[in-house]
């Protein structure tokens, strides 16, 4: 560690507010799962935490710099996993995308692999000195992030895969994206969009997926199926009232998977809405903070790797919350710092360990 990098420098205040959100996280899933065979998950979750706190320690000391002179390889690394998933991971109800670990434990590479795009998209940006993105460097941006997406796709895991979008839209937008650019990321959205619903050789898509994403607009066509998942949580967040209930909803085992995609239903229907609006408080507060670092970066590198971590972070939270009350599909997109999971967990504190490395690099000369 450079001799002007102290620790004085660190961002102590997000942190709190980061802690403060995996707190309330880790009790909820303990009451969530308190009568179920997930019983103890909030234990895993307390040592993915304490975890995930030290490796935000260390990645804040290593320069961003080096990485960022490193990232080809980085990158290189990044597909060569997918591809190792894609060949040798666990399936799991017909999804190819846990390496398996010593110790029963299983590794998620599409996890990590968003830090490295956002390294990437902030290398490959800082770069560049134009004013207006150029075509070529908009397709090369493309290219860059659309590769692992469609290995991620391939597993098949949408979720993960929708979440590297934001990554690439930041940098374009920051990189200085021209109208008509943005005109065809529109247009080329809808096009996909209508693809895989409407041309039946394409199979991008499974047939499960499809129907996650059309049954949001009216769950209650198939109350007991596709739609089932969306129903619950409506009502779980519904009967939550102002301050909350006894969470019938949630340990009845009506609510599906409480402890990951719809902890902010379970959440919302023990604490009411006064809870709920007190976690989307707290998680406006890490943004906002997240923002300021990256306006009071050191470089143009610095600034698109913090406007990269705060394009994935509210684009979870986004989906998320939007999943849960309806107004978004069932991805399997999970609520950062609160849902279950230790690659997610490691994911957001290595992200937020990078933001401290720009931070701590202020005044660097």
């Amino acid at each position: 560690m450079s001799r002007y990098v102290s620790f004085r420098d660190f961002d102590w205040l997000l942190l709190v507010f980061v802690l403060l959100i995996c707190a309330l996280g880790i009790t909820e899933i303990r009451s969530a799962t308190m009568h179920t065979k997930f019983a103890g998950a909030h234990i895993k979750q307390m040592y993915w935490v304490a975890a995930g706190v030290g490796m935000m320690f260390v990645m804040s000391l290593v320069n961003y710099q080096v990485l960022l002179d490193r990232i080809h390889w980085f990158y290189i690394a990044s597909l060569v996993s997918l591809m190792a998933v894609l060949i040798f991971g666990q399936k799991y109800l017909g999804a190819r995308r846990w390496i398996k670990m010593p110790g029963a434990n299983h590794f998620q590479p599409s996890e990590w692999v968003k830090l490295i795009l956002i390294l990437s998209v902030a290398k490959y940006f800082a770069d560049l000195r134009h004013q207006e993105l150029s075509w070529p460097d908009f397709v090369k941006a493309g290219a860059m992030v659309g590769v692992p997406m469609l290995m991620v796709l391939a597993q098949p895991d949408l979720g993960t895969a929708l979440t590297y979008v934001p990554i690439a839209v930041m940098g374009v937008f920051l990189g200085g994206m021209q109208w008509k650019q943005g005109l065809l990321i529109v247009l080329l959205a809808t096009l996909g969009i209508g693809a895989v619903f409407f041309i039946p050789r394409v199979h991008v898509l499974k047939s499960y997926q499809k129907q996650r994403l059309t049954s949001f607009i009216d769950p209650t066509l198939d109350p007991q199926g596709s739609g089932y998942q969306v129903e619950q949580s409506k009502i779980a967040v519904g009967s939550g009232g102002l301050w909350g209930g006894k969470g019938s909803q949630t340990h009845g085992a009506f609510l599906p998977v409480p402890q990951t995609d719809f902890i902010f239903a379970a959440f919302s229907e023990e604490h009411g809405f006064v809870g709920a609006l007190g976690v989307l408080l707290l998680y406006f507060i890490v943004l906002m903070r997240l923002t300021q670092n990256a306006q009071t970066a050191p470089d143009r590198a610095g600034t698109f790797v913090v406007m990269g971590v705060v394009a994935v972070l509210s684009f979870h939270i986004l989906v998320n919350v939007g999943m849960v009350v309806g107004f978004m599909p069932v991805t399997g997109i999970p609520l950062p710092l609160m849902s279950y999971g230790g690659s997610s967990v490691l994911f957001m504190f290595l992200a937020l360990g990078m933001v401290m490395n720009v931070r701590m690099r202020r005044f660097v000369n």
